[in-house]
Formats: C-alpha cells, sequence, structure tokens
C-alpha cells in the first residue's frame, strides 16, 4: 500500500471514528432531555379548563375547528388565546424533579396561580423560580420549570373577536 493510500485510510477511519462518536452523544443527549410538559398534541386538545387563582374555572372545547365556552350558554371564544393555552402542552421543560423534593406553598403549589386541565391533563403552576424566568409546574407527582411565558394569564379585554 503506498504511503498517500494509507495516510487517507487512516484519515477516514479518524472521521467514521468522529462521526460515530457524536452520534452516540446525540443520541444520549436526546434521552436525557427533559422533553415537553405533557405528552400531548396540541392540535388533538379538544376541552380545556382554565382556573385563575381567585377565580372562577372557565370551561371550553373545541367544535368544528374553533373554540366554544361552555359555561352557560355556549359563546365562541377567541381561538388564539385557546389556541396558546394548548401550546402550553408542549412546553419545553428545563428540568423535572418529584414533587416530594419541595414543600408545595414553598414554590406557590399550595395555592397556585393558575390551574389548566388540557383534556384529562392537569397542570398547576406555582411561583417564579429564582434562578431565572422559570415557573413551577406540577404535572402529576412531578414538578418541572418552565419558561414563564407559557403561565396562563387572564384574558384582554380588549381582545378583537373573530367570527
Amino acid at each position: 500500500m503506498r504511503r498517500a493510500a494509507r495516510q487517507r485510510l487512516f484519515l477516514l477511519l479518524g472521521v467514521a471514528a468522529l462521526v460515530a462518536l457524536a452520534a452516540w452523544q446525540w443520541q444520549r443527549d436526546a434521552a436525557a432531555a427533559p422533553g415537553a410538559l405533557t405528552g400531548l398534541d396540541p392540535a388533538a386538545i379538544t376541552r380545556i379548563t382554565l382556573t385563575l387563582q381567585g377565580g372562577q374555572p372557565e370551561h371550553y372545547a373545541r367544535r368544528d375547528g374553533h373554540w366554544w365556552r361552555t359555561d352557560g350558554t355556549p359563546a365562541r371564544a377567541d381561538d388564539g388565546r385557546l389556541d396558546e393555552l394548548t401550546e402550553i402542552a408542549a412546553a419545553p421543560v428545563a428540568s423535572w424533579r418529584p414533587l416530594g423534593d419541595f414543600e408545595p406553598a414553598r414554590i406557590g403549589l399550595a395555592k397556585p396561580v393558575a390551574t389548566l386541565v388540557l383534556d384529562d391533563q392537569t397542570l398547576r403552576f406555582g411561583d417564579t423560580s429564582a434562578t431565572g424566568p422559570l415557573c413551577y409546574v406540577q404535572a402529576g407527582d412531578r414538578v418541572a420549570l418552565v419558561s414563564v411565558r407559557y403561565t396562563p394569564r387572564p384574558a384582554t379585554h380588549d381582545a378583537i373577536r373573530a367570527d
């Protein structure tokens, strides 16, 4: 084997080894990633119940591609606002911890800022974390740290309703 061919072979083997190591690392990172807040597909959600601290529960249902308020007489709801609420299901999580690691009152979960039920998945939103713009969210028996931008807010009075 010529010297140049041998050098190319070693170079090719080195590149193949680096690609294999990179693929292995990407696989490990993907397996260790915290993932999304729920396993729900936001487009598949058909029922929402939102309770903001100190308020009454608001019930919504998706019918024929639009959101309807189902409390009392059914009325069209703001599709944009409700679609934003469904997007919370896919919110990226910074980290997960067991609920037992926390005292719920200390992280705002004893009296949550908001409780959001997407189909049958309940999410309870607590206080903002001291480490950054993240809030505590209880999902089942775990607590996630999620960006505060995913915290449900009250509807604005100047929202334009699309008919």
